[in-house]
């Protein structure tokens, strides 16, 4: 017996020391899958996206409308080897910080900040990096320059992954010529070029169609060019930084922020951590709490902590302020449809701001239909969350789940039960929020927050009204004419026909049936009159 123990004791002791830290880019390096890097096409997609989203970023804090280049090479003597050069007009990235930028993950400016941004987690650049040297053994090459009366840095970067730490192999200062601020990176990668769906012209198409004040040119690996033309010169609203809504938080980080505050007393910490908490406020939740409310809050217990927490959802508290999120606006979107998507029909419909867990999100729609858009197949449906496409996971998005849960038929667009619609047409579906719900690090879909979906159906259902009033109002009239040109065509022929067969004259009967023609185009007439009557009602 004594034995056995023993045995077990040692396993225990060779198993102990096979324990260690796992930093995040090892992580990360065997589950690139999650950062969107799982094949080939997807991966060269996933690093025009990250570097794109971060230049247009940087062009909105500095409030200068963008000018974004893209460009991406084969490298000669391999067909699955790219070269990935991206630059931008922005403010350019301070010397101190572009190795942890780019070299290092988890590290960023936006993962505090409650404001709405297009990245949100620290990862997407770096993870940028991280596959490029996986695949090619090379680094990410970086230029960047913030003032015209200063040189422009360069920095080549590697990631030392087992402890997530960057490693510069080169810096230099050097001359950039008729650049007065601004960033460029260079990335060589394993890829497949693809186009079509889901291809970086694709996603690049839709970029623009949602930030009609950004202006970009992409060249192919074939040496395409094309040109996405700025079509508004004003930029999105800035967004203002937010506080955490009491409603958002749990009991876990309640406690943390209770040991970390800087304020002296309860009800102080109430009014200065989160927002829409005024001192009366304050004074009422500590009194649920059955707390004195200038009690230091590092000395609350974690017994108090919960009754604190149980306080604050029972006391009626205001929304979060809306200002710290960026609308697309109604007309621009239909100014961005109308430039990527040849419709004759253009709708949409911004909706009021919402909360989820605390966080305040707004849900916009747009529609575009008929021209030459294809009839039989599913709707084309373009998904994005702070104007950034989602490209993949189409299914599992709370887009796509509103969308299919929507009755169309309401609105003149044929749908199965549990499918999307069919007909000629677009549907966009954009979310704004300070901190969008992905379902993965990768950033592919919305999670379908029941409040979330609400809104999003909400937003399609007004914007549909808006779709079955024109169909009814232009496409079926227009039809009636059609159908009305046709048979004016062979009244002579129809008018001898009768005539051989009842003796009445070809001339009478001409003249009966183009009456009763006239008597048709009034009755299409009067029903285009009552329904633009009713819309406008």
């Amino acid at each position: 017996m004594p034995k056995k123990i023993d045995r077990e004791k040692i396993a225990a002791e060779v198993l102990a020391e096979k324990q260690r830290e796992i930093s995040v880019s090892e992580f990360f390096l065997k589950n690139r899958q999650l950062l969107g890097f799982d094949n080939p096409k997807k991966a060269l997609l996933t690093a025009v996206k990250e570097a794109v989203d971060n230049s247009l970023d940087a062009c909105e804090d500095m409030r200068v409308l963008p000018e974004i280049s893209v460009s991406i090479k084969q490298i000669e003597g391999s067909e699955n080897r790219f070269k990935i050069v991206v630059e931008d007009n922005g403010p350019g990235i301070v010397d101190a910080h572009i190795p942890r930028v780019f070299g290092k993950l988890l590290y960023g400016s936006k993962f505090h900040s409650l404001k709405c941004s297009r990245g949100q987690q620290g990862i997407g650049i770096s993870a940028v990096t991280l596959y490029g040297q996986l695949t090619t053994g090379k680094g990410i090459r970086v230029f960047s320059k913030i003032s015209p009366k200063k040189p422009a840095s360069f920095f080549e970067i590697h990631i030392d992954t087992k402890h997530n730490e960057p490693m510069v192999v080169k810096h230099e200062k050097i001359e950039w010529e008729n650049k007065d601020h601004g960033l460029k990176l260079e990335v060589e990668l394993e890829g497949r070029f693809t186009k079509g769906r889901q291809s970086v012209e694709d996603y690049l198409k839709q970029v623009a169609m949602v930030n009609p004040h950004a202006h970009i040119i992409y060249v192919s690996p074939e040496n395409e060019t094309f040109e996405f033309v700025r079509a508004i010169n004003n930029l999105p609203v800035e967004p203002k930084e937010i506080k955490p809504h009491p409603y958002g938080i749990e009991l876990g980080m309640l406690i943390k922020m209770l040991k970390e505050t800087k304020a002296r007393t309860l009800q102080a910490f109430l009014q200065t951590e989160f927002c829409r908490v005024s001192s009366r406020i304050a004074k009422e939740i500590c009194k649920k709490a059955g707390l004195y409310e200038k009690a230091r809050p590092s000395r609350i217990a974690v017994q108090e902590a919960e009754t604190l927490y149980k306080a604050i959802q029972k006391t009626k508290i205001m929304s979060p302020p809306t200002n710290c999120l960026v609308p697309i606006g109604e007309e621009e979107i239909v100014e961005g449809l109308k430039k990527e998507v040849h419709a004759e029909f253009f709708a949409a419909v911004t909706r009021p701001p919402a909360v989820y867990r605390g966080r305040p999100f707004l849900i916009e729609v747009g529609i575009a239909y008929g021209g030459n858009l294809p009839t039989d197949d599913l709707v084309k449906v373009y998904r994005f969350a702070n104007r950034v496409p989602l490209m993949y996971q189409q299914s599992a998005c709370a887009s796509t789940q509103a969308i299919i849960n929507t009755t169309w038929r309401n609105y003149g667009l044929s749908q199965s039960k549990g499918a999307l619609p069919v007909g000629p047409a677009v549907i966009l579906v954009h979310m704004s929020s300070v901190w969008v719900p992905f379902t993965s690090e990768a950033k592919e879909a919305i999670a379908p927050y029941p409040e979330i979906i609400k809104e999003m159906k909400l937003a399609l259902q007004e914007c549909g009204r808006k779709l079955g009033s024109y169909i009814r109002k232009t496409i079926k009239a227009r039809q009636q004419r059609e159908r009305a040109s046709l048979f004016e065509k062979y009244i002579p022929e129809v008018a001898s026909a009768i005539s051989k067969l009842s003796g009445e004259k070809r001339e009478k009967l001409i003249l009966c049936l183009n009456k009763i023609l006239r008597k048709e185009y009034k009755i299409v007439k009067n029903a285009e009159e009552k329904e633009e009557k009713h819309s406008k009602g």
